[in-house]
């Protein structure tokens, strides 16, 4: 019951996604514009740099709340913050409202790792810098994250069987990504280095611009 209470507690926070609630106040779908992802980044695209860091705000926040709220209400649980975070993770990204298309995940897992260990959050974050410069793709940021928290996670709280419920994290974030590796296989994923070759990137990738917006010719 420990563990049903914490899923679905942190499935219920997961499933309030900002984003996309906004979008729909201002009159569209986030989803149909941008990056297509509803998440804080295509936010700050889509409708500025004060909504997309509101935002990432927002989804780090819910995740890291009711991660403590977790390990809080079930301070002896092995189980309690592992299947919250999974919880909060999964409603992020597969909401009944939006048709079980939400965003992928990657702030929400930010806000687990902080509600574990600010100190291991800044420690990773660190670590995303040489990730996503050498590969220059920032989709590797996210899943480098997801695998190595859950080792972090278990070698830290001697906790195996807790790591290995984050594991289903690790499963999330790479299904939720699979789109990101067809678009690198067919050489249409925006490099990390758009952030200033922007021109360049966009004709890389066969792209045009309408209202702001990077729109992929096909």
């Amino acid at each position: 019951m420990e563990i049903l209470l914490c899923l679905v507690m942190g499935y219920a926070a997961g499933m309030i996604n900002p984003s996309y609630i906004i979008g729909k106040i201002r009159g569209f779908d986030i989803r149909d514009k941008g990056s297509r992802n509803a998440g804080g980044s295509n936010a700050l695209i889509t409708m500025g740099k004060a909504v997309g860091v509101l935002c990432m705000i927002f989804d780090i926040a819910k995740a890291a709340g009711v991660s403590i709220l977790a390990h809080v209400l079930f301070p002896d649980s092995l189980f309690a913050f592992p299947a919250a975070a999974v919880g909060v993770v999964a409603g992020h990204i597969f909401p009944p409202y939006m048709k079980f298309r939400g965003g992928k995940g990657f702030a929400c897992l930010g806000g687990v790792i902080l509600a574990y260990n600010p100190i291991v959050f800044g420690i990773m974050l660190a670590g995303a810098v040489p990730v996503v410069l050498v590969s220059d793709y920032i989709c590797f940021v996210p899943l480098y994250a997801s695998v190595v928290f859950p080792v972090v996670y278990g070698v830290m709280s001697r906790n195996p069987a807790g790591a290995a419920v984050l594991l289903l994290i690790t499963a999330l974030i790479f299904f939720r990504h699979v789109e990101n590796f067809r678009r690198i296989r067919e050489g249409t994923e925006l490099h990390f280095s758009y952030l200033w070759k922007k021109d360049s990137e966009m004709e890389r990738i066969g792209a045009t611009e309408k209202n702001g917006d990077p729109e992929r010719e096909d």
